[in-house]
């Protein structure tokens, strides 16, 4: 038996809330609307119940590779402060039922999204389930501090996916959307080990902050930031959007460095709630929202 599989709790019935909880709808409603963004800003057009499959196919990926990762991750859950409440380390359900969701979602979305949308779509999806369950999950975040910047690509494929739905092919401007998530992540997941490290030391997960240091990862939060601000004015240098989207970029990320100075610089006891990490990393996904909704607002109110 591996530990994969090894039981938690006695399990009780589990309900759909449970199976619900397992696709981690927090983060998948930052995945949906990233992936819909892409499909919207993409050059061309496609019907709309085609453009629906193909965002109901990303949630379903992502909602199966996050129920592997909690399959995978149970006992690692069972003991952070922040994870315990999830459906298998409180016994809700048979890890074995968590496993069977996660796979039946995965392959599920992968054969629709090649069926009702392209092939290459569905082979970019398959990428990223791969890559967050098995690259990131099991081999990534147990052995190295860089998990995050490696596997920060995971979280980074849904508007390419959503654009070469659109297109059916790769392009300049979807792989800087790419760039711009895969960029994002280590300052935004980092400004959270910052306030929850104890945790990962607790269960022996070596996040930057736990390996390298406050010192360490909080200059790096900022030197992230500075390249974000870079990468994400970049398809507007290129001519690939209008002023809408660049100038909304330059804001943003110009707030994402101002509030990762604070982060950078803070020394140690100088305040022990984490405001300037908390307030990061609040700021971190209202950014990646704001940006992707002025892509699209680009989009259509130039086009």
């Amino acid at each position: 038996m591996t530990k994969a599989d090894a039981p938690l709790a006695a399990p009780m019935p589990a309900e759909w809330r449970d199976f619900f909880a397992l696709t981690k709808p927090r983060v998948m409603s930052l995945v949906v609307f990233t992936g819909l963004c892409g499909l919207l800003a993409a050059p061309g057009a496609i019907h709309p119940v085609i453009g629906f499959t193909a965002i109901l196919c990303i949630a379903l990926g992502a909602g199966g590779a996050a129920a592997l990762n909690q399959w995978w991750e149970a006992d690692i859950d069972a003991e952070m402060k922040r994870t315990a409440a999830r459906p298998l380390p409180q016994g809700r359900m048979r890890r074995e039922d968590a496993r069977d969701f996660g796979l039946f979602l995965s392959g599920t979305s992968v054969v629709v999204m090649g069926l009702a949308v392209n092939w290459l779509a569905a082979l970019i999806l398959a990428g990223s389930i791969v890559y967050y369950a098995v690259i990131y999950t099991i081999w990534l975040k147990p052995r190295t501090p860089q998990n995050i910047v490696i596997g920060g690509g995971a979280g980074a494929f849904p508007p390419l996916i959503g654009w070469v739905a659109v297109t059916g092919d790769i392009t300049l401007m979807p792989v800087l959307l790419f760039a711009v998530i895969f960029i994002w992540t280590p300052p935004h997941f980092w400004a959270l080990a910052l306030f929850v490290q104890t945790d990962y030391a607790r269960v022996g997960i070596p996040m930057m902050p736990v390996v390298a240091g406050e010192k360490s990862t909080r200059r790096q939060i900022l030197g992230y930031s500075i390249a974000l601000l870079a990468i994400s004015v970049a398809p507007w240098a290129i001519g690939g959007t209008g002023a809408i989207y660049g100038i909304a970029a330059l804001v943003l990320s110009g707030a994402f460095v101002a509030l990762s100075v604070p982060v950078a610089f803070r020394t140690a006891g100088a305040d022990d709630r984490m405001t300037p990490e908390k307030r990061l990393f609040a700021y971190s996904v209202f950014y990646l929202f704001a940006l992707f909704a002025a892509l699209v607002a680009d989009r259509v109110l130039l086009a």
